[in-house]
């Protein structure tokens, strides 16, 4: 029977351990020195708590300016970010989250990386950062408690603009679309992946995104592709699949015309502008059949940039509203027909109490949406400022963003 080796340490081989636990704290320290969580600090001041802060219940006879904040603008992002009464504004690498009266809520600061999307839902305000593999290094923080709530990082593109609903947040590039759910696990990889798991996903990685809105269950996105250069493929799909690498698409619509751009999206239709010498706004349902065609002006907004198109909209109970450049257009939500053009806004409206304010040179106009009649102006002094203003309710504050500033306005 043959004895088992002896096995015993010897000099050498504790000299060799020590080394080996030396470079492995080394690395481990760095590691922790270096991360990305140590560029970044959240703090904390005088947060509302977890319900929400009273919302504007009607319309004020005067305002007056309750603050006024610096606000670095992002591609394809037009109104204020607001969640839970907080108006989120950002400038020097700092995120800041202000109370209706002005005073500050929370700060998120960050000088490792660039910020390149800002977006709400959930309660939630979602920030992502551009990083060594674009823009993917995302964070997501509890709007009422300024509290940390999840993290995602991927590999992005460097160029994007933020697509979001209330059930999906995420950005789109000329590449390709990325939506994520409430826990920031992605629902949506669309477009030309990097670094695939598997070959074959991707039915249209050849093709050029051009725009691309969400609501609910449906994502509609316009692109360009090289075998047919002249045409605009509108599509739609599921915003869950049953795999996120794998599109779910529901309808392919050929708009023989190179140029046209998403304006509205709903449940289960889109609405594009068609250029050209009589330009249209066309909508589909997520079947592919067109609804309803209606002429349009031509729109100083839409642009062919290195970034899609992301078109200024805002949701309201009654309808959904596009600002093209120079007039508001109302679409019916139903079918997304155009309703109603309001020549002398600014911007996007919001809805109190059953009626539209909307942002004009005098002030805010308060109109009746069934009939488009204006009832009465609310005087704003906006001093030298002469661009478009976008309107956003936080709270019963209502706040305009105006170019690289964001103004909250208060009842008298």
């Amino acid at each position: 029977m043959t004895k088992a080796p002896i096995l015993r340490s010897t000099l050498s081989d504790w000299k060799a351990t020590g080394i080996i636990a030396v470079v492995c704290a080394i690395a481990v320290g760095g590691a922790a020195v270096t991360a990305n969580i140590n560029q970044a600090h959240l703090s904390q001041a005088a947060v509302p708590g977890e319900k929400d802060a009273p919302a504007l219940s009607t319309v004020p006879t005067n305002l007056h300016e309750s603050f006024s904040l610096p606000n670095e603008p992002l591609p394809g992002q037009y109104r204020a970010v607001s969640a839970h009464g907080l108006t989120i504004t950002h400038a020097d690498h700092t995120l800041t989250a202000t109370n209706p009266d002005g005073s500050e809520a929370w700060t998120y600061e960050r000088t490792d990386a660039e910020l390149c999307s800002l977006s709400a839902a959930w309660g939630k305000i979602v920030a992502t950062y551009k990083t060594g593999v674009g823009c993917g290094d995302t964070v997501a923080i509890d709007a009422a408690t300024g509290e940390y709530d999840s993290t995602r990082s991927a590999i992005n593109s460097d160029e994007v603009v933020p697509i979001s609903s209330n059930d999906r947040v995420g950005t789109v590039s000329t590449d390709r679309i990325d939506l994520w759910r409430s826990d920031m696990v992605r629902t949506v990889e669309y477009g030309d992946v990097e670094a695939k798991q598997e070959p074959d996903k991707q039915p249209h990685e050849d093709c050029t995104l051009t725009s691309a809105l969400t609501r609910t269950e449906n994502l509609a996105l316009t692109e360009s592709c090289p075998d047919k250069p002249n045409t605009t493929w509108l599509r739609f799909q599921d915003t869950t699949p049953d795999d996120s690498r794998q599109p779910d698409i529901a309808a392919d619509v050929d708009i023989a015309t190179n140029g046209a751009r998403l304006v509205a999206v709903g449940q289960k239709a889109a609405a594009v502008y068609r250029p050209g010498p009589h330009p249209s706004i066309e909508s589909y349902n997520n079947e592919g059949k067109k609804l309803d065609s209606s002429p349009a002006e031509p729109s100083p907004a839409i642009d062919t940039g290195d970034s899609p198109f992301a078109p200024a909209t805002a949701d309201l109970p009654h309808h959904m509203t596009w600002f093209d450049g120079s007039r508001l257009y109302l679409f019916k939500p139903s079918d997304l027909s155009v309703d109603r053009i309001v020549e002398e806004a600014i911007g996007t409206p919001i809805a109190v109490n059953e009626q539209m304010l909307v942002p004009t040179k005098e002030g805010i106009a308060v109109m009746d949406w069934s009939t488009g009649k204006t009832l009465r102006t609310v005087p704003v002094e906006r001093g030298a400022y002469r661009g478009a203003v976008y309107l956003t309710l936080a709270g019963d504050t209502i706040v305009e963003a105006r170019g690289d500033k964001v103004v909250g306005l208060s009842a008298d």
